[in-house]
């Protein structure tokens, strides 16, 4: 019996092994004389502009001017990125840590349809981080900054788009 459940494993283990061998790698971070650098999946490296911080396959950016929403979606897009689009919590508290106790905009909105908040890559928001009695469409507030109160975590608020604020862009790798 003993033999047997052993055998089983091995050929897990087996199977694991190969599964990893061929499965494709996600990018690593290095950091070379100072540079964020990575290598992707073919080899490749590549280098992350000055001012960019990586996280979990992604790089961030954060801006060190105000401008409003649309403004910070342009200039994010000029940078080969687009406003931060935040899919856990843990993502949540690296921004955290990004913004220093600044408002900033993210990449979250409901210009389109009222009541329906929408990424900028289209997706719909299926986990949000609102602050208590947020969003509450207060001035016809159609956009999301990142920041009202002091918790870490639940701190979204709707906000009117045509507001100077500072932003964090993310530009997946």
């Amino acid at each position: 019996m003993v033999a047997h459940v052993a055998n089983g494993i091995a050929q897990a283990l087996g199977a694991a092994v190969v599964a990893l061998q061929t499965a494709p790698s996600p990018p690593s971070l290095m950091v070379l004389q100072g540079r964020k650098t990575w290598l992707t999946a073919d080899g490749l490296e590549k280098t992350a502009g000055e001012g960019w911080s990586y996280f979990s396959s992604s790089l961030y950016y954060v801006s060190t001017e105000e401008k409003i929403w649309t403004e910070s979606r342009n200039d994010c897009r000029k940078r080969g990125s687009d406003l931060v689009i935040i899919n856990s919590r843990e993502e949540q508290v690296f921004i955290n840590r990004l913004r220093k106790r600044q408002w900033i905009w993210i990449g979250l909105s409901d210009g389109e349809t009222e009541g329906v908040w929408k990424w900028v890559d289209g997706s719909e928001l299926i986990t949000g981080f609102w602050k208590t009695g947020q969003p509450n469409n207060y001035r016809n507030a159609d956009c999301v900054f990142y920041g009202f109160g002091s918790d870490p975590v639940k701190n979204w608020a709707d906000y009117p788009c045509n507001s100077d604020l500072i932003w964090i862009c993310e530009k997946r790798i």
